[in-house]
């Protein structure tokens, strides 16, 4: 061997030996204590132990809020990197308001995760648009080089290349709001069907067991729609003293919903009870209200400002109508962003903690519920809040500890 090719190979193992050195070196970084800072919304801080099937409410009271998000601890192991990570997001339908108060709770919550060194600023992709799109959307985050992507997807299955695509390349990948079955994905969701069946079951409850009800839903064939109305339909089902007169569809969109009552109304003169849905309540309250039947129909309606804002009023003139509402978080994404960062940070899941249809479900606990027994207490809360706003709920890393080994 020539001294020329003698030097060449001693200089690439001196700069081998010098990346490795630096990829080894450095410590996580260490986020700072969450603090309480009175946010006006249910409970984000939800019970430690992590649910093997799907959670019940702990109580009906609202336990204490906080609005910091939760921090994720160093992992177990040097092994893990510490970041900062590079989050991207594909939200698909931006026609909601709901869907608005998630990504302001992702972006709060990955302002603290930035400042304490974990993250760098989010890479969002967000339009209103088909699964076609909503593939492209995934596929730019790919190609930008993300550490994790949070998705609100819009079909169960068809995302399922694409995700593949993603987790091939490394990426995590969690699914937040709904669940979908691509086995590679973590679904950070309440367990849609279960929140259902809890207003249906109180709705039934309410009536007696027996009574004429219209049901209202969001958009036909999303996968949270299909999961709520399965609910609906399993509780009606068990009881049937309860006659359905009427199912109808209102894309979760109030002012569609106020018309989609109103008809309803109209042409069915004796409902006893109404099952609605996220976003479309406030809508079919108003039909109520101008509408004014003799006989007042019962409401299973939602958990937001101003629908609240409307029932409160509504008492004040019809002191007996009854309504409910359970909690469906915008924060879940919050709480689908602090998974991510533990298993970004190398921890891992608990062997039995997945399940749902696709066995790679991690439910966390339904925030809250609001009736009639806690109405004013919740009333105070959020009365000056926009009329947008919706109780709310996101994880703290104690309840996350209790998901991960």
């Amino acid at each position: 061997m020539s001294r020329t090719v003698r030097l060449t190979a001693m200089s690439l193992l001196i700069g081998l030996l010098a990346a490795l050195a630096a990829a080894c070196g450095g410590q996580p970084a260490s986020p700072p204590a969450a603090e309480a800072t009175g946010t006006p919304a249910l409970a984000p801080t939800v019970a430690a132990a992590a649910p093997t099937a799907a959670p019940e409410p702990e109580s009906t009271a609202a336990p204490e809020s906080t609005s910091t998000a939760p921090q994720p601890t160093a992992p177990a192991t040097g092994g893990a990197s510490s970041g900062p990570f590079t989050i991207g997001v594909s939200n698909g339908f931006v026609g909601s308001e709901w869907r608005t108060q998630m990504l302001d709770d992702l972006e709060k919550a990955n302002a603290e995760y930035k400042a304490a060194g974990l993250t760098n600023d989010l890479v969002i992709e967000s339009a209103d648009t088909d699964v076609q799109g909503q593939t492209q959307q995934i596929r730019n985050l790919i190609n930008r080089g993300v550490d994790a992507i949070i998705i609100n997807p819009n079909s169960q299955t068809g995302l399922n290349s694409v995700i593949k695509e993603a987790t091939d390349a490394g990426i995590v990948v969690i699914a937040i709001d709904q669940e979908i079955a691509e086995p590679s994905a973590v679904n950070v969701v309440i367990d849609q069907t279960e929140w259902a069946r809890m207003s249906a079951q109180w709705l039934v409850d309410t009536l007696g067991g027996k009574g004429d009800v219209v049901v209202i839903n969001g958009i036909a064939g999303h996968p949270a729609n299909e999961a709520r109305y399965n609910g609906v339909k399993e509780v009606f089902a068990a009881n049937p003293g309860i006659n359905v007169l009427n199912v109808a569809n209102a894309n979760w969109d109030q002012a569609t919903g106020q018309q989609t009552m109103a008809n309803l109304l109209a042409s069915q003169p004796n409902i006893d009870g109404v099952w609605t849905q996220d976003g479309m309540a406030l809508g079919v309250l108003q039909a109520i209200q101008s509408a004014n039947p003799s006989e007042w129909p019962v409401v299973a309606g939602e958990a937001r400002a101003g629908y609240m804002q409307l029932w409160n009023e509504v008492k004040q003139s019809h002191p007996d109508f009854k309504s409910y509402g359970v909690v469906n978080p915008p924060g879940i994404a919050a709480s689908g962003l602090l998974v991510a960062l533990n298993l970004l940070q190398g921890k891992q899941l608990k062997a039995d903690v997945l399940a749902g249809p696709f066995s790679n479900s991690l439910y966390v606990p339904i925030p809250g519920e609001v009736s009639d027994e806690n109405f004013q207490a919740e009333y105070d809360k959020i009365k000056d809040q926009p009329a947008s706003y919706v109780l709310d709920g996101i994880i703290d890393q104690a309840t996350a500890d209790g998901f991960f080994e």
